[in-house]
């Protein structure tokens, strides 16, 4: 069985440049691949050997609903057909609404923080399971950045991580950028957050960096990683050998060379604090390192390095076995990527207490605040009470801009027939148009939207796209307005 190691998330814009970074695997957001037409640079780069994970966003395990089952089928078939050894989701809901509250359904189009309550971690943990039993490899889940806090939460983000794992024997992956995050915006302290979970249940780290705009730190994946973030990076590898650490970039790509700086930083931050002293401490030495090696019956800090999966169970049981994955494919393998990937076997959940399921009135109780809370930030409901409105209304903008940019990268014809006007037009139809189940549709029902202003200068061309891209001719205004453009074709 092989580490990860260093890697960086697979990107169509970055792709030639990641074929040549001295990487040993890269990350795939899964919903951007087909299992049955895997592009030819993630081809390649498999067929050196490198080991790609798939990285969903799409499930929203934190949910008040059950798992999708079409999406975990399409989770699990393009971990067989990547090979992967894991799988990996966020701890985040995505949308909310529906017939469990009796509500419109709503989607956030981006990840929203779950309340640390103790119904939200039952039907989280119950949705975990749904989907460890439904994927053909082990699930690993990351914590997430959140702009706002949630009233009345009863437990710190590591004692919720670590009864997460104690009760269902997930892996985590573990977001530094995202702890940084949460630091900056929410006050909550990274150390002690690192100290409260289990360390050895980490398949892997995040590395990313962020921007601050008006006291606010915003993780954008777009800008380079700061110190204080690597600074986080040496106190999680001073307690526990990460498996593999993984940069991301989402956005504004920039020049091989400095991707490849910016992989030379995290590979020598995890090297020097591997080489310092280990944290000390009452908390430390209760929570973290010490509580970990109680646990695995093992030293932690100092020892091997950890695999995938290698930790032994929380609640101190046998380590999960590993079966040989098939043989590479022959063919020239290059630097310390190459070799087999092990496919580790599914991990039983931990049996130090009994793992409680989340009856239905706890899942109607978290479905209903966090409709209430979608509500408010893509329909223009009211903020719940307890919330803060200012960090609510950065965080409904945030959601606008994340729209508008996925819209412009799927249908980039937009922002060049409407050139500057492109954003602020985007803007003005999300604060009154919650996301529809697509960013397709999104862009569909944004033009449509446009289409209706008889006096708009671009309006042919709008026309023509919105033409081009519907299956059928719908009824109504917009429809009216296309014919009076092309005279009644």
């Amino acid at each position: 069985m092989t580490e990860l190691g260093i890697g960086i998330g697979w990107r169509p814009e970055i792709a030639d440049a990641v074929e040549d970074l001295p990487v040993d695997w890269v990350e795939v957001v899964a919903e951007n691949v087909c299992a049955g037409h895997l592009p030819d640079s993630l081809a390649r780069l498999r067929a050196r050997g490198v080991t790609v994970v798939p990285h969903g966003v799409s499930l929203g395990l934190g949910g008040a609903d059950r798992p999708d089952p079409e999406r975990l089928a399409a989770l699990a078939e393009k971990a067989e057909a990547l090979g992967a050894p894991l799988v990996t989701e966020h701890i985040a809901f995505v949308r909310a609404g529906g017939p469990l509250t009796a509500t419109p359904p709503l989607e956030a189009g981006h990840l929203l923080p779950v309340p640390r309550t103790r119904d939200a971690l039952d039907v989280l943990c119950e949705n975990v399971r749904i989907a460890q039993e439904s994927l053909p490899v082990p699930l690993a889940l990351e914590n997430i950045a959140a702009l706002f806090s949630w009233p009345d939460e009863e437990l710190s983000e590591g004692r919720f991580l670590a009864e997460l794992v104690e009760r269902t024997g997930v892996r985590l992956l573990i977001d530094v950028a995202n702890l940084h995050t949460n630091h900056r915006n929410r006050g909550e302290d990274p150390a002690r957050a690192l100290a409260e979970l289990p360390v050895e249940a980490i398949a892997y780290v995040h590395v990313a960096g962020g921007v601050e705009r008006d006291g606010v730190w915003h993780d954008t994946h777009a800008h380079p990683v700061p110190a204080p973030v690597l600074d986080i990076l040496a106190d999680l590898a001073g307690r526990v050998a990460p498996p593999g650490v993984l940069l991301e970039r989402d956005d504004h790509f920039p020049a091989a060379d400095e991707l490849a700086a910016e992989l030379a930083a995290i590979r020598s931050t995890v090297t020097a604090a591997r080489r310092a002293p280990a944290p000390s401490g009452p908390l430390a030495a209760r929570h973290g390192a010490g509580a970990a090696a109680l646990r695995a019956g093992r030293a932690l800090t100092g020892g091997d390095a950890l695999h995938i999966g290698a930790g032994a169970r929380v609640s101190g049981g046998p380590m999960p076995t590993a079966r040989p994955a098939p043989a590479a494919p022959t063919g020239p393998a290059t630097g310390p990527a190459a070799g087999p990937v092990a496919v580790l076997a599914r991990p039983e959940a931990a049996v130090t207490r009994a793992a409680p399921s989340a009856d239905a009135a706890a899942r109607q109780r978290v479905g209903v605040a966090q409709a209430a809370v979608l509500s408010a930030l893509v329909a223009g409901t009211p903020v719940p009470e307890g919330f803060d409105v200012r960090r609510m209304r950065v965080q409904s903008r945030a959601l606008a801009a994340k729209r508008a940019s996925v819209v412009a990268r799927i249908a980039p014809e937009l922002p060049r027939i409407l050139g500057a006007e492109f954003r602020p037009a985007f803007l003005a139809y999300a604060r009154s148009r919650p996301m529809p189940g697509s960013y397709r549709r999104d862009a569909l029902d944004f033009v449509e939207g446009l289409l209706l202003d008889e006096q708009r200068p671009e309006r042919r061309e709008l026309t023509r796209w919105w033409r081009e891209r519907t299956e059928t001719r719908p009824a109504g205004r917009v429809a009216r307005a296309a014919r009076r453009v092309f005279g009644g074709r």
